[in-house]
């Protein structure tokens, strides 16, 4: 609840920012003032202090969210550290923009901790529509423009189908509940119901519209080409990340004595994403749309941790994310400071830029998985038992 409320209201200050101070700069330390702050509040939120509003159980606080939330903070932050100034470069809002990232990150919050579908349909929501304002932030770009004219239709069709879905599970339910702890309530006989099937295959496809899973990820790569790079940085780590929390939390707390009965489905979307994810991404003439189709098969190596449904999958979901966060928002970083996007344009880049070629190495080979970069840290923890628990689950 802490960094629910700190986010938004921290939205608000950004909005107002932009009025009393033209300074960018001053706009900027601002954002990371917020950030620092965000991440105390989800810290108090760990440790169990939270603001005393009742939500009547509607949001759930557990170490699974919250450490979910504390990576997306940390990896925002970051972020804006390696590429606020360029934000600048995309427009005069710059104020503006903070502001719908911090909104989002209030939605991310919400995702991260809901214990009702609708709380879930209100982070999803909070999430995209300032999601939709970003990818078109580049007003002097037509392909910005028709990023955003399509993440619009594509967000509110997947929107629509989740929707219904949530209808039907509501209808389905036993005692008509939007709990998901409550939706099995009535046994197995539940889960034969052609309702409750229904929507949660909806709700299955809508999610995998939002982590852009095959076969529903045609609309990734034109969005993450066309939004401005830093932007497509942030939609590609932080909010990916906090959706794929979600999708978890939803399919074991609401849908986990009904495994038997959707495993194959989410096995066949795995399996698709991590095939036309790679093999499509070889093609590509643009690094940036290579970067795309990379991030849809990163979405299928987190798909596994919905497949195997268990505490070691959900502690490698957050460490894969958060090594997968840093990693990506670095090789953008470096992405930005490209004039050629194509395959050419890094021709020469070791003899002009030695350092910033070294760092792009080691953030690729992190994705890759070589030992002494981002697998070094997994290998810590699968060898360190008790360092698994002190990082992952906040023993």
């Amino acid at each position: 609840m802490n960094a629910i409320l700190l986010s938004a209201i921290w939205g608000i200050v950004m909005m107002f920012s932009g009025i009393f101070t033209q300074s960018k700069k001053a706009i900027r330390y601002t954002a990371i003032v917020g950030l620092v702050a965000l991440l105390i509040a989800n810290s108090v939120d760990m440790i169990g202090y939270h603001v005393a509003i009742d939500v009547h159980k509607m949001l759930n606080y557990d170490e699974f969210g919250m450490l979910g939330n504390a990576i997306a903070i940390v990896s925002t932050l970051l972020l804006v550290l390696v590429s606020g100034r360029d934000m600048e470069r995309v427009g005069h809002n710059l104020a503006e923009y903070f502001a719908l990232i911090f909104f989002v990150l209030c939605g991310v919050a919400l995702v991260t901790s809901f214990n009702t579908l609708l709380m879930l349909f209100l982070g999803i929501e909070i999430i995209s529509i300032p999601l939709y304002i970003l990818t078109g932030a580049d007003k002097r770009n037509l392909k910005s423009n028709e990023a955003a004219l399509k993440y619009f239709l594509m967000g509110s069709f997947s929107t629509g189908l989740m929707l219904l879905g949530i209808a039907l599970l509501h209808g389905a339910s036993q005692n008509g509940t939007f709990f998901i702890d409550d939706l099995w309530t009535g046994g197995p006989a539940v889960a034969t119901r052609p309702m409750f099937m229904a929507g949660l295959l909806l709700l299955l496809v809508s999610m995998g519209f939002k982590v852009s899973a095959a076969p529903f990820h045609f609309w990734t790569p034109d969005v993450y080409d066309g939004a401005p790079t830093v932007f497509t940085s942030f939609m590609a780590t932080i909010v990916k990340v906090s959706i794929f929390i979600g999708f978890v939390r939803l399919f074991e707390d609401g849908f986990g004595e009904s495994q038997d009965k959707w495993q194959i489905f989410v096995a066949i979307i795995t399996a698709a994403t991590l095939f036309i994810g790679n093999i499509t991404a070889v093609f590509q003439q643009s690094v940036k749309r290579m970067l795309a189709y990379s991030s849809i098969a990163q979405a299928g190596f987190m798909l596994l941790a919905l497949l195997a449904l268990n505490q070691v999958s959900r502690q490698g979901m957050l460490l894969y994310a958060a090594v997968y966060g840093v990693a990506t928002i670095g090789i953008f970083a470096v992405l930005i400071r490209m004039k050629d996007y194509t395959f050419e344009g890094f021709n020469g880049l070791a003899r002009q830029q030695p350092v910033l070629a070294a760092t792009l190495t080691i953030f690729l080979l992190s994705l890759a998985g070589i030992p002494l970069t981002g697998a070094s840290l997994r290998n810590i923890i699968c060898w360190r038992p008790w360092f698994s628990r002190a990082i992952l689950c906040g023993w």
